[in-house]
């Protein structure tokens, strides 16, 4: 995708390995599949990245497509689920108006500027009663009530975040899309470190959330490193997943 944060061309080598492996890939399937009607014979997984989560949404009559932005990435992919994985914008699918029965969008939409596009076409290529299933409130997730969240916490802000569950929600309301029931699943492997926050602080990883000057980093920085246990991670993290039924 283009305006992410991060080149995920030169991230694809090491992507998984960062990210939680496997135990938070199964953890994100088993949850999308649980909010898949039991009928659906088609899925999409957008930004589907390396696959991880793509190969693990399986189950009997369910044919499941993986897209992705990112060169690197779909190298990956297609060794995973090949043959069903394509480059594409995620706000211009190679898919027909209500071709798909669900199309699943996980760590994807607080990652961009432009998720109201992104839930449109997801509107556009479901059929009446589809599901479109996507992780909300991402980086709020993270604040787990840990001492490294103390610190932090009066320097976060989601008032610029691009996957509020409010404004998703609004963003389906105006592509009849009405919400459902979702639900929640763990981050595994996501717990922060005192140490490993600083080094992502100061990389620039949370500009999302932290509008805050090099002076405000300095003192994040120093109030972090006088934490103990700089190298033990605090709480998992439990993302939510909002789900939305397309309208006949």
């Amino acid at each position: 995708m283009a305006e992410t944060l991060l080149d995920y061309e030169t991230e694809a080598a090491h992507y998984d390995r960062t990210r939680g492996g496997v135990p938070r890939a199964g953890a994100a399937a088993e949850a999308v599949l649980g909010l898949v009607p039991p009928g659906a014979r088609t899925l999409l997984d957008l930004a589907c990245g390396t696959g991880l989560v793509t190969e693990r949404l399986t189950r009997p009559g369910l044919r499941v497509y993986g897209a992705d932005a990112a060169h690197a990435m779909l190298r990956v992919a297609d060794g995973r689920v090949p043959g069903r994985v394509v480059r594409a914008d995620a706000r211009r699918l190679p898919f027909p108006d209500a071709s798909l029965d669900a199309v699943s969008a996980v760590w994807l939409l607080h990652l961009v500027s432009f998720s109201a596009e992104i839930v449109a076409e997801a509107a556009r290529v479901l059929r009446p009663g589809g599901v479109l299933i996507a992780t909300v409130d991402k980086d709020a997730a993270h604040d787990v009530g840990s001492d490294i969240d103390t610190i932090l916490r009066p320097y976060r802000s989601s008032g610029a975040a691009t996957d509020r569950a409010e404004l998703i929600t609004r963003h389906a309301a105006a592509h009849g899309l009405a919400p459902a029931a979702g639900t929640h699943f763990t981050g595994h492997g996501q717990g922060g470190t005192p140490r490993g926050t600083v080094r992502k602080l100061r990389a620039g990883y949370f500009a999302s959330w932290f509008p805050g000057d090099a002076a405000a980093v300095d003192a994040l920085a120093t109030a972090l490193a006088a934490l103990p246990d700089q190298d033990r991670p605090r709480a998992d993290p439990r993302y939510r997943l909002a789900r939305f039924v397309r309208q006949g």
